[in-house]
Order: structure tokens, then sequence, then C-alpha cells
């Protein structure tokens, strides 16, 4: 299938590691002209050879620190500066902590709700205007599970998430930009990895994941692509879990 995404171009966040480089690789390969974003520029100079060796454009990249006042503001108009027109833009930066007592310190609250729904938002409202100027545009939000097993920041700012986009997709799908949440199940990463030793996720999987192991990033930027593509046009307001099957609710 012809994605008809050659010669667009995406802003993908957090691609230094995981699903958001997977995603850059994927878009690069289908001829996206990519600008990648992240605090470790060694990783992103590393994915951009990658990219290069795939056959993709070289994409720009952006050392960014998105926590700091100020930073989508830079984030994007480096990205402007770089693509001349963001068409996509994948907000994968983001991150989680252990479960929070119920008396923590507001700091902690703030610090996840800033990082996972906040700078989703600023950014994702930074490059409207111009998809809105284009009649066009696709966004695309690595969120988190609406099952929480505990109480936790981030699962809070990511169901903002969810619920934010789906209030904007009623606002700006008269402008042919859609936007669309994909809470990934156990993908494997350098976190999965970290957290959770081999033997625990071969036994987890076992026992709760329908298709029997953990994904691959990969698994997950195919959906991701897809919807960044003109054919997804229909598609937007959506959350769309690739966990194998982990999650329970029926939708």
């Amino acid at each position: 299938m012809d994605l008809q995404l050659k010669g667009k171009t995406a802003l993908v966040t957090g691609a230094s590691m995981g699903i958001g480089r997977a995603i850059a690789k994927e878009l690069a390969t289908e001829g996206v002209k990519v600008c990648v974003a992240a605090r470790r520029k060694s990783l992103l100079e590393e994915l951009a050879r990658e990219i290069v060796a795939g056959g993709g454009s070289h994409p720009a990249i952006v050392e960014v620190d998105i926590m700091p006042e100020g930073a989508p503001t830079r984030l994007t108009r480096d990205a402007f500066d770089a693509l001349g027109h963001i068409d996509i833009l994948v907000n994968c930066a983001g991150g989680s902590r252990p479960p929070l007592p119920l008396d923590a310190p507001e700091a902690e609250w703030a610090d996840m709700m800033t990082l996972n729904f906040v700078r989703v938002r600023q950014v994702t409202h930074a490059v409207l205007p111009g998809m809105v100027r284009a009649g066009w545009g696709r966004i695309i939000n690595i969120t988190g599970k609406s099952e929480p097993e505990s109480l936790t920041a981030a699962s809070a700012a990511k169901a903002a998430v969810h619920a934010w986009s789906k209030a904007l997709s009623r606002e700006i799908g008269r402008h042919g930009i859609t936007i669309n949440c994909i809470p990934p199940g156990r993908i494997m990463s350098e976190q999965i990895r970290r957290k959770y030793p081999e033997e625990y996720r071969k036994a987890h999987a076992a026992k709760d994941i329908p298709v029997g192991r953990y994904g691959e990033p990969e698994e997950l930027a195919c959906l991701a692509v897809f919807l960044a593509s003109p054919i997804a046009r229909y598609i937007t307001g959506a959350v769309l879990p690739v966990d194998g099957g982990l999650r329970r609710f029926a939708f």
C-alpha cells in the first residue's frame, strides 16, 4: 500500500530511543523529511546515520529538554526553521515515576503533569496554526493505559491527553487535521529492560498477554505511520492501544 507520505514533513519528540526512534525511522523510510528531538544529541546523531543508511533523507536534529519554560516554543521554532513547515507531529516525549503516596508533594504532581500533558498540549498548539493554513495535518500522541494499577501522576496526565485530544479533534477536523492517541502496552525499551528482568517478562507475557510476548517498537510504529498518512483521513479522536491484547477492556 502506498501511504502517500513522500514529501511530507514530521516533528518527532522523544526520538532518541524506543518508540519515538522507531516511528522516526519508519516515517523516513516512507519518504518523510523528519526533525527528531530529544535530550541526548549523541543518540539523535546515531539515529540520523541509521536513517541515511536506510535510504532516508538526513533528519534535522533538535537537542532539547522539553521541561523548562519556553522549551516548546524553541523546539517548534527550530523545527520550522529546519523543515519549512510541519505536516505531522508525533508527541512521544514523556515519562513516568513510581506510585505516589496520598501526601506526595505538589511538585511531584506538577512535574509529571507538565511533562506528559502540558508540554504535549503546548507543542501541539504551536504547530496547529501552520496546519490550519495548509488545510492538512496529522497529530499522533503516544500516551498510556487507561487502567491504572496504582496512583501515578503520569497515568492522570495521559488520561488528560486522551480527553483533550478528543475535544481538539472536534475543533480541527474541518481543517483537514486529525489527532489520535496510541497507548503502548509492554513495548521493549531501555526502561522496560531496566525495570523488568527477562524472567519476569517471560512469565508476565505467558500469563497476561494473549500474543505471548512483549512488543517491539516497530510494531507500534507501523500504526503511527499509518495514522500519519493521508489514507487515515477518517480516523480522528481515537485511542488505539498497541498491547498484544494485554488490556481487558473492550473499548
